[in-house]
C-alpha cells in the first residue's frame, strides 16, 4: 500500500474488525504460540481484546500516551505507565505485544526495553500492529499493513478525541 507523505488512510469500523481479524490470522499462521498479550492502551485496546478472545489466553494492559495534543493528532513525549494490569500473576513466559500501529517506532522500542528490565520472567517477546509505518524506526515481527510515507490513519473511533461528551448529547436521542 502507497501513501503520500501528508495523506490520510480514514478506515471505517468494518475495515477495522476486518484488519483486526486478519492480523490475527497471521499471527495464527506463524505457529509461534505465546502464553500471554500485551496489548498497549489505548490504540492497542480494542485489538488485543479481540486476540485474546480469538486465541484463548490471558489480556494484559499496558498504558502508554504520546499523542495527546491537537485532538490526539500531535506526538509529544512518550509516557509510560510504572504497572501492568492484569487479572492474576504477572507478566511472564512468551508475550504478544499487541498495538494499533507503528508509526515512529518509540514506543515499540521503549516498551520492549521496559518489559526487559521490568519483568525478568518474560521469555521472548513478539509485536503484532495492524499497521507499519515506512519512517520506523522498529519493524515489527507481524504486521497487517506496510504503509509508504507518513500517512495519518483515521480509525474510526478517533471522532471521539474532536467530538468530546458535549458533541455526543448534542446528538443524543436520549
Amino acid at each position: 500500500m502507497s501513501e503520500a507523505a501528508n495523506s490520510e488512510l480514514r478506515v471505517s469500523w468494518e475495515q477495522y474488525h476486518r484488519h483486526i481479524e486478519d492480523l490475527a490470522v497471521l499471527v495464527h499462521r506463524s505457529g509461534w504460540e505465546f502464553d500471554q498479550i500485551l496489548c498497549l492502551a489505548r490504540g492497542g485496546l480494542r485489538p488485543g481484546d479481540v486476540l485474546s478472545r480469538l486465541f484463548d489466553v490471558p489480556l494484559a494492559i499496558l498504558s502508554t500516551s504520546s499523542y495527546r495534543e491537537d485532538a490526539g493528532s500531535t506526538q509529544g513525549e512518550l509516557s509510560i505507565a510504572k504497572h501492568v494490569t492484569m487479572p492474576r500473576g504477572t507478566l511472564s513466559g512468551k508475550v504478544l505485544l499487541v498495538d494499533d500501529l507503528v508509526d515512529s517506532g518509540v514506543t515499540l522500542d521503549k516498551v520492549q526495553k521496559h518489559l526487559g528490565e521490568a519483568f525478568p520472567g518474560v521469555t521472548e517477546v513478539r509485536s503484532a500492529v495492524i499497521w507499519y509505518k515506512e519512517r520506523s524506526c522498529m519493524r515489527p515481527d507481524y504486521f497487517l499493513q506496510y504503509l509508504e510515507g507518513n500517512p495519518w490513519i483515521m480509525q474510526p473511533f478517533e471522532e471521539y478525541d474532536r467530538l468530546k461528551i458535549e458533541g455526543v448529547a448534542a446528538r443524543s436521542t436520549s
